[in-house]
């Protein structure tokens, strides 16, 4: 067998490429079947590739649904921060984007959006996904706080912080379970999350 420096890198790009093509066959699916509906057969044949390859790279159908809530998690927190650079610090303005960036996600990627929070149930199995929304949770927090004047989090920053996550984590079900529309509910998504954040928070920032 030819063992070269040549041929060993060409078999890491070929491994790391099939991960990464399994993967993203996988994330199709769960986007267009939902996570109960998903099948390493299908993402196999979705990737082109064998039903033996996914057990390469790994352990079973969980593993792979893990690695698709995890990376989306992982959008959506970057996503955040990104939106957060944007906006001036302690204003209300920036407790806003958070939720536009929540519900934005949940749009985009309704069933990776389902899947974070099916998995993320069993704490045993899936604790890394409950420190990243735990993380996440925690710039909800700081934010709260940096509209109150405070650079350190106290437990009143926490219960709002509660109030606002709740919001727009139901909101976001509420939209792509298509609940507005049945309900024929006039909705403005920039004008609801300035209320909610005006109600909870209260003014801050320009508005003061």
């Amino acid at each position: 067998m030819n063992t070269s420096p040549q041929n060993a890198a060409r078999e890491s790009y070929h491994h790391g490429d099939l991960r990464a093509q399994l993967l993203e066959a996988t994330r199709q699916l769960v986007e267009e079947k939902g996570p109960d509906q998903f099948s390493v057969s299908e993402a196999c044949r979705r990737a082109g590739v064998s039903t033996a390859a996914p057990y390469k790279h790994f352990k079973d159908k969980e593993e792979m649904l893990h690695h698709i809530a995890h990376a989306g998690m992982e959008r959506q927190r970057q996503q955040m921060l990104d939106e957060l650079a944007l906006c001036e610090a302690g204003t209300l303005d920036r407790i806003v984007a958070m939720g536009r960036v929540y519900i934005r996600f949940a749009l985009a990627e309704p069933g990776v959006f389902r899947l974070m929070f099916g998995l993320s149930e069993d704490h045993a199995d899936h604790c890394d996904l409950v420190q990243l929304g735990d993380d996440t949770f925690c710039v909800v927090q700081s934010e709260v706080a940096k509209c109150h004047g405070r650079s350190e989090v106290i437990e009143s920053d926490v219960n709002e912080a509660f109030l606002l996550w709740s919001f727009v984590h139901g909101l976001s079900f509420l939209l792509i379970d298509g609940k507005l529309k049945e309900a024929k509910v006039p909705f403005d998504m920039e004008i609801t999350l300035l209320d909610i954040a005006r109600r909870v928070v209260g003014p801050s920032g320009s508005e003061n």
